[in-house]
């Protein structure tokens, strides 16, 4: 497939039609290459390149700085596009969309490096994404202070920490190192550093179950020395402010669900392409006229079904940004019970690493983890509840 003959003439406006015709394409060569990137753990460096070529990773930069200037919904084509062919490089264009979606309105951001971080995007294909998770700490998420420390000194900040979970890593150019100062309230929050910047590290320890393509390795920095203007997003401990506001978590939510929707999508292709083709010779027909597979089918389909309408209305703004973390425990947990299903129909075939049902098993497996958890889900409905209860 030539990549040249999946671009859209500059001087002609792409129909939807022909948008998303140029994402299966896309989508297809992401997926011929999948199960190298499984099995090598390699940061999927040619996947980024294509994306770049196609101008998706500047897609949510606003137009006015030469990006796609894309809502909600076009952003979430593409990631389901992308993650049915290849959900590892999926979870870093999501974290590089809801950033750049995000950035031009933080006017705590010096207008320069919103500036500079945007357009590094748009023309050099650069990566962005919040480094957060500590060994120590675990996910931020649950609370406390980091271990990472921003020392300020004459020449700028100096950072010394340590980030696990650093989704992409070998492929960033922009570290969001969450942090504290040393001050006696600290600063909380943002603290931008480039990747060339001296005294980075990246320890290579990312060897998972699956997504194993998205190099979460442990990024070590070591005194690293940032002008103090690159605290771009901080605010004292005793007034801390949520890195992420309401629609920034709806984003979040129907961005991340929808990787694992993609790969819920993969599952069900192959499974059916899977039954039309396998004929026992003692049936004398292919195992898709069978009752108990229509019925699987069936159930994968419906289960899909209800989270197309889910992300869909979310995308919309017809469903109310605090129901965020319902749409992630619906859709990523309706995903992995579909590529269940699959496994189940398939028996043997589906385990067998020559098929890539086993891949898409332990990819959808991966939601789990994902800040909100389910527990965490759960419980903050259930104080709603009876909070709602109990108010007079």
């Amino acid at each position: 497939m030539s990549l040249t003959s999946l671009r859209q003439p500059v001087d002609e406006p792409e129909s939807a039609a022909a948008f998303s015709a140029r994402l299966a394409d896309i989508s297809a060569l992401l997926a011929s290459t999948a199960e190298h990137y499984d099995q090598s753990g390699e940061f999927p460096h040619e996947n980024f390149r294509v994306l770049h070529e196609h101008d998706l990773l500047g897609l949510t930069v606003p137009v006015e700085l030469g990006g796609g200037g894309a809502d909600l919904p076009k952003a979430l084509e593409v990631i389901k596009a992308v993650a049915k062919g290849e959900p590892s490089t999926a979870l870093i264009l999501v974290m590089q969309y809801i950033q750049h979606a995000r950035l031009q309105d933080s006017l705590q951001w010096p207008e320069h490096l919103r500036k500079k971080v945007a357009l590094d995007a748009v023309h050099n294909g650069a990566l962005i994404n919040a480094l957060r998770v500590e060994p120590d700490l675990g996910t931020p998420a649950r609370g406390g202070l980091p271990a990472t420390i921003a020392r300020r000194t004459a020449q700028g900040w100096r950072i010394s920490g340590r980030k696990i979970y650093s989704t992409g890593s070998h492929g960033l150019t922009w570290f969001g190192v969450w942090g504290r100062s040393d001050d006696q309230d600290p600063l909380v929050g943002t603290y931008l550093v480039h990747k060339d910047t001296p005294g980075i590290r990246i320890v290579e320890d990312w060897d998972h179950l699956g997504m194993r393509a998205t190099s979460s390795h442990e990024v070590i920095f070591e005194d690293v020395l940032i002008p103090l203007e690159q605290a771009v997003s901080v605010s004292p401990w005793s007034n801390i402010r949520a890195e992420l506001d309401p629609a920034g978590m709806l984003w979040m939510s129907v961005l991340l669900s929808a990787v694992y929707d993609g790969v819920a999508h993969a599952a069900r292709d192959w499974l059916v392409a899977w039954l039309e083709q396998r004929k026992p010779s003692n049936l004398g027909a292919s195992l898709a006229t069978l009752p108990r597979f229509q019925e699987a089918i069936g159930h994968i389909d419906t289960l899909l079904f209800a989270n197309h309408n889910l992300l869909h209305s979310a995308a919309h703004g017809q469903v109310p940004s605090q129901h965020a973390a319902q749409i992630k425990y619906l859709v990523t947990n309706n995903a992995q019970r579909a590529v269940e299903i699959a496994l189940e129909a398939s028996g043997n075939p589906g385990l067998s690493r020559s098929n890539p049902l086993q891949r898409h098993y332990r990819n959808v497996l991966c939601a789990r983890v994902h800040t909100p958890q389910n527990d965490t889900v759960l419980q903050g409905i259930g104080k709603a509840v009876f909070s709602a209860r109990s108010a007079p």
